[in-house]
């Protein structure tokens, strides 16, 4: 029983109630990294400093844990989007290299992350998510994908007239699609995984910005503090409902 315990990964088992609680998260980064960067006029670069701060907190005691914590892996999420949408923010607005340029840029940062990954430890699949080095790669391909996800939900919200609804209906069709191949192809789940976690990103910046942003802008104007909390609350309570059980590393399979 032991030996069961130690092949445990340190993250969740990738079930639906982790794609609906990491849509929320993404949701919730959005509407929160406004908040502070916007709403209370801290600009980008002081938010991000803020949420960067957090995430490395976050990640050192992710690493130092023995086991899966629910709670703790769920707020490293979160300030990893909330950290996204401020950098990606400042990349193309404040660095002005604007959407284009920032989505190339982090694209490149997620492909080379996951490259120094499988290079250093062979594999880049979830389930081996165990030990510090790999966790350290998780966290940091998580944090680029975050932000990228960013980019290209404001890229495609604020280009060719799709507006936040049109943005998060091509986003949620991409992620349809990417469910049709898990379910009835035999495609890499971890290709599949990796494309889903990158794409439910710019889901959620779309919903959060037609959440809160103007009604002349397409928006609904909700409050973002108001926004944030609810977010919030919803991801706390699907947390305590729906069952949260670390992932297991391939080699429990057939242990018994």
């Amino acid at each position: 029983m032991g030996d069961r315990r130690e092949l445990l990964s340190k993250v969740p088992a990738i079930t639906l109630g982790f794609w609906i609680i990491k849509i929320l998260a993404t949701t919730l980064g959005e509407t929160a990294g406004d908040t502070v960067s916007m709403s209370m006029n801290l600009g980008y670069l002081v938010g991000t400093a803020i949420f960067l701060t957090a995430l490395i907190a976050l990640v050192w005691w992710q690493v130092a844990a023995t086991r899966f914590h629910p709670f703790l892996y769920w707020g490293t999420i979160i300030a990893s989007t909330t950290a996204g949408t401020t950098m990606a923010d400042f990349a193309t607005r404040s660095l002005g290299i604007g959407y284009p340029g920032g989505s190339t840029l982090l694209f490149v940062c997620v492909l080379a992350s996951l490259f120094a990954w499988y290079r250093t430890l062979g594999s880049i699949s979830v389930d081996t998510v165990r030990e510090p080095k790999a966790e350290l790669f998780y966290w940091l391909t998580i944090t680029f994908s975050q932000t990228l996800g960013t980019a290209l939900g404001d890229w495609t919200a604020d280009t060719g007239g799709l507006g936040y609804l049109g943005a998060a209906a091509i986003f949620g069709a991409m992620l349809a699609i990417l469910a049709g191949l898990y379910f009835w192809t035999k495609a890499s789940r971890i290709f599949l995984f990796w494309a889903a976690f990158i794409l439910t990103r710019p889901l959620g910046a779309a919903v959060g910005d037609f959440l809160d942003k103007p009604i002349a802008k397409g928006g609904l104007d909700f409050s973002r503090p108001l926004a944030s909390a609810v977010l919030a609350a919803a991801i706390l309570a699907l947390i305590l409902i729906l069952p949260q059980r670390a992932g297991q590393h391939p080699g429990e399979n057939g242990s018994g």
